[in-house]
């Protein structure tokens, strides 16, 4: 235990060391020769490229560097995501505690001595041993990832004959500091295979300028590289630090790996994230043989993996990083990647597939359409542009609809547009929706129960947003609205709510949005929109701050929000905040409260009963309306909330929370209700 204890301290003492080698700079250009030597394949580049490949050979049988022991400690993340939002969601986490030895020429081996996990949705996920391991020889002569699955045997760029094979050009010279007083000066120099159509390494090595050894590594893959048609891309990101001031050894390493079906863009991809932290390190010790027999990665027995000591939590990478957001590392791969092959394309997916944003593109049901049917398509013309066309019919209106969504993506720093045009796009009134489309299509098709409030867009937008999502966004926006009608039901009598009227005309608008941290790990997210309605002017500001707080030991957590909107007295009618019913305010008679301003405080408490199956769940909210001098048309079922209103109850969380059942109380007012819905992270998707 005291070895143990010791080491730890020693791990702490390197890392905090080695942790400042993390300052990138531009370093002075040294003349002409340094940068501009003639493009690809320069004399200077192919002697640096010689003099590199030469140092790894070397650095193998040097008489002072005979052996090393390591530590590793590490994440890996399973979670889905979708391409056209932000959205992502945790499936399962794993951490990783690794003891690591190399010996001279190239024995090496690695044990898992920790491991532990959280499935958060239910997955029978197995990763490959190198998703759950460090490289630790920069991949050696021929990369392979996934044990062979997902690429099978890329030629690496410093490996003997490997001019035939790709193109070299320095594309700068920086200094890369680390310590107190020290920097390392090297050249990024670019690699790209000679053939985009044969299997190859694209991206950047960064050599040392003085001895040409490895710095940094950061690249993906040709997309005849991946062996698994499933895998979209895989981006690589190694770091090494200087020991013994002469050997550069591995330090910080992050994988992606992403995943789609191949024929068919529909709803999210899978992605595999790493990350691995290397320190620890011990010298020349002698290490006998018997250490390296058997395979090169061991691992020691269950009950010893679980009771390691971990020195950070399993989700403390993720508090820390803000959540599931790509890594800088992993961002800087991909614009290093797509200036290296001039935004091409490198997926390995189909360029053009069959598309669905969510269940209900393809078919739904509800009184403004009646049965809707339809379908899209995704097609990836360059690296950096995706256009996604959706259309369908709707028999109960006798009308076509469709839209087309053009993103431009730039994984800089930059904003990106995404340009969209559609028409006949169905939108619900009010800032809560009360259901999701899908589950709309249940209730209005069993039982005449329709929670849209229809009415329909015709126009054309864009959004201006950061590059990976993330960020403020700008939105123009110039469409015309148009009021819905009900095209199901047989003459005047009806089980459905009366179709709600909305004003027509041309709109323009401008709108900003974005989010802020608050304490306490708390989010605001904030929405400005000013615009013209035929002869309306109008603005308002929307309001989002959200809470999470988990018990780590006994699994109970509480979510808490504070919803609000304003919006100016000469708004359409549209623009009117709604509350009552599913979502908002249970048990209160749906969507009868209007404002031209809301709150609503919301906070739910889930505790498990039976992990992950079932969970008891307990909830408050309370809110309110304001009219004003706010006048609602003639044939909304809507008034002022006239104070404050509430509702209380009781439910269960099943499936790992995915759905929820929950029966709540009216307060201030009466009635019961009940309400079977999805997890909020899966709503889009239906």
């Amino acid at each position: 235990m005291g070895q143990r204890t010791e080491r730890v301290r020693r791990t702490a003492r390197r890392i905090l060391f080695i942790g400042q080698f993390a300052i990138v700079l531009p370093a002075p250009v040294c003349g002409q020769s340094d940068t501009a030597t003639g493009g690809w394949d320069s004399r200077r580049v192919l002697d640096l490229v010689a003099q590199a490949r030469e140092l790894r050979r070397s650095t193998s049988i040097d008489p002072d560097f005979r052996s090393y022991t390591a530590d590793a400690r590490g994440y890996v993340y399973f979670f889905i995501d979708r391409p056209d939002s932000a959205q992502q969601v945790l499936v399962k986490a794993d951490q990783i505690a690794l003891d690591v030895l190399w010996r001279a020429p190239n024995d090496t081996r690695q044990t898992i001595v920790g491991r532990r996990d959280e499935r958060l949705l239910p997955t029978n996920i197995r990763y490959h041993l190198d998703h759950l391991t460090v490289i630790q020889d920069d991949f050696g002569d021929r990369i392979v990832m996934g044990d062979g699955d997902e690429v099978s045997s890329v030629a690496h760029p410093l490996a003997p004959g490997a001019e035939a094979t790709y193109e070299y050009r320095i594309s700068d010279s920086l200094n890369i500091a680390y310590g107190a007083d020290s920097e390392v000066r090297v050249y990024e120099v670019r690699v790209r295979p000679r053939s985009l159509d044969e299997p190859g390494f694209v991206g950047s090595v960064y050599l040392d300028r003085d001895r040409a050894a490895v710095v940094r590594m950061r690249f993906s893959f040709t997309p005849a590289s991946y062996v698994d048609r499933y895998v979209d891309y895989i981006r690589v990101s190694l770091d090494n630090s200087l020991w013994m001031e002469r050997f550069w050894l591995p330090y910080r390493q992050e994988v992606e790996i992403r995943r789609e079906a191949p024929f068919f863009d529909f709803l999210a991809g899978s992605v595999i994230r790493g990350r691995f932290e290397i320190g620890g390190y011990d010298f020349n010790a002698d290490l006998p043989d018997f250490l390296f027999r058997g395979p090169t990665v061991q691992t020691v027995s269950p009950n010893a993996r679980a009771t390691f000591p971990f020195e950070r939590g399993l989700l403390d990478d993720l508090e820390e990083a803000g959540g599931l957001v790509t890594p800088p590392a992993i961002e800087a791969v991909e614009a290093e990647v797509r200036e290296v092959v001039e935004d091409q394309v490198l997926s390995g997916l189909l360029p053009l597939r069959l598309h669905g944003g969510s269940i209900s593109d393809f078919a739904r049901y509800d009184r403004a359409e009646g049965i809707f049917v339809g379908a899209g398509a995704t097609w990836r013309p360059t690296g950096s542009a995706l256009v996604q066309a959706t259309g369908g019919y709707a028999f109960g209106r006798g009308r076509a609809s469709g839209g087309v969504r053009v993103t431009a993506s730039d994984p800089g720093p930059g904003w990106s547009p995404v340009l969209e045009a559609y028409a006949s796009r169905l939108t619900d009134i009010g800032e809560n929706p009360g259901a999701t489309l899908l589950e709309n299509t249940i209730t209005s098709a069993a039982g005449s129960r329709d929670y849209l409030d229809p009415y329909f867009r015709h126009g054309a937008a864009v959004v201006f947003h950061r590059a990976g999502g993330a960020g403020w966004s700008l939105t123009l926006r110039f469409e015309e609205h148009r009021t819905a009608r009900d095209v199901v039901s047989d003459g005047p009598t009806t089980d459905f709510r009366p179709v709600r009227s909305v004003d027509e005309g041309t709109m323009g608008a401008l709108e900003i949005a974005g989010s802020v941290g608050l304490p306490r790990d708390g989010r605001l997210g904030l929405t400005a929109t000013a615009g013209r309605l035929g002869e309306k002017d109008f603005a308002s500001l929307d309001v989002d701050a959200r809470w999470r707080f988990e018990n780590g030991v006994d699994r109970w957590h509480v979510v808490t929000s504070l919803l609000g909107g304003l919006v100016s007295s000469g708004a359409p009618a549209q623009r009117a905040y709604l509350l009552g019913g599913r979502h908002t305010l249970l048990g209160h008679e749906y969507r009868l409260f209007a404002g031209r301003a809301y709150w609503l405080a919301r906070g739910e408490l889930t505790v498990p009963v039976r992990p992950p199956w079932v969970g008891i769940r307990g909830f408050v909210a309370i809110g309110s309306t304001e009219l004003g001098d706010w006048t609602l048309p003639a044939d909304w079922n809507a008034r002022d909330a006239q104070g404050i209103r509430g509702s209380v109850g009781l439910g269960l969380s099943l499936g790992w929370d995915a759905l929820r059942f929950d029966v709540g109380r009216a307060v201030w007012g009466t009635g019961w209700e009940a309400m079977l819905s999805v997890a909020p992270h899966f709503r889009s998707w239906m």
